[in-house]
């Protein structure tokens, strides 16, 4: 629990800046690609979509104009509450920012509470020993649980904005990879495939495992280590210096390996789901055929020739197909 608090910040920064760079994976033609028209000679590059415009947020704001997916997800991160106004959702504003609101701020309360009676504590013990002080670790426990409360409710308004767009539309890709990145696994619950679910959890639990078990090693060993090369303390432990900081370094390199795992498998999983929400309604037939022919290919057809040998006219080859 240490490690994912410590890391959060930088999670939610992943999560942000995925959401805006992972523009294409939201639109339906991310599998199209639009070029100028050769008779166009006003254009001199290949026209592309900006990837986010306060235009578009606010015309999606105000009901004017459609809203892609990504860009309501991106936003609500920021400015919780987004995706429930886009949906029309009206009457669910006062149950995210409120609980939000009562969660963090009663949450703030009971931590400044628990920061006060150990500094009072710590204040007194340096005085008196024998201090009747104690620390009130109850309120640090309400305080952390309704931190926790703020986050599941902040989190919960992510999930409603993101399962209540275009309802009606399934399968949608950008709905199946936005589920895989609030809960892995949940996109492909949304694609039927149930079955893949307990090989991501499987491999995510188990990357997880080794991250604290080998964060736990590194930081005994590093104790270790600082014990035994500090001058002021005279160090009796089984374990010398030299053998501490080889195998501080060990589990220190396996801590980072355990870090990079849980990160791609977590990424392969929000891939998997989008792609085969894309893929659902690709058939692919059982008859799979071949056939050569000839054929009469244009000259500027020929690509394995360099314009400068080509020289006009057309040529007799073998077309080659396959059919699936």
């Amino acid at each position: 629990m240490k490690i994912i608090l410590k890391y959060l910040p930088v999670i939610i920064f992943c999560l942000t800046f995925f959401s805006a760079a992972s523009h294409a994976q939201f639109r339906e033609e991310a599998f199209t690609q639009t070029y100028n028209d050769d008779a166009d000679t006003t254009a001199t590059t290949d026209t592309s979509d900006k990837m986010f415009t306060f235009k578009e947020l606010f015309g999606g704001l105000a009901h004017k104009t459609d809203l892609r997916i990504g860009t309501m997800f991106a936003s609500s991160m920021i400015i919780p509450g987004i995706s429930q106004i886009y949906n029309r959702d009206w009457w669910k504003l006062p149950v995210v920012y409120g609980g939000i609101g009562v969660c963090a701020g009663l949450g703030g309360h009971y931590l400044h509470q628990y920061n006060t009676s150990k500094k009072a504590y710590e204040a007194a013990y340096a005085a008196d020993p024998n201090t009747p002080l104690r620390i009130d670790y109850a309120a640090k426990q309400r305080g952390t649980w309704l931190m926790i409360g703020a986050g599941l409710v902040y989190w919960g308004s992510l999930m409603d904005g993101v399962a209540c767009y275009k309802s009606d539309v399934h399968p949608h890709p950008g709905r199946a990879t936005i589920y895989s990145i609030l809960l892995p696994g949940l996109g492909q619950a949304y694609n039927g495939e149930y079955w893949k679910i307990p090989i991501y959890w499987g491999c995510i639990a188990g990357s997880i495992h080794f991250l604290y078990t080998n964060n736990t090693n590194y930081q005994r060993f590093k104790r270790i280590h600082n014990e035994a090369t500090n001058p002021d303390v005279e160090y009796t432990g089984p374990i010398a210096a030299e053998t501490a900081v080889w195998y501080r370094d060990v589990y220190r390199r396996y801590r980072d390996y355990s870090i990079v795992a849980t990160a791609l498998f977590y990424l392969l999983q929000v891939i998997d789901a989008n792609v085969f929400a894309y893929m659902h309604d690709f058939e692919v037939s059982d008859a799979i055929s071949m056939r050569l022919e000839p054929a009469v290919l244009p000259a500027d057809n020929l690509y394995a020739m360099t314009p400068a040998t080509v020289t006009g006219g057309s040529s007799i080859g073998f077309r080659l197909g396959f059919r699936f």
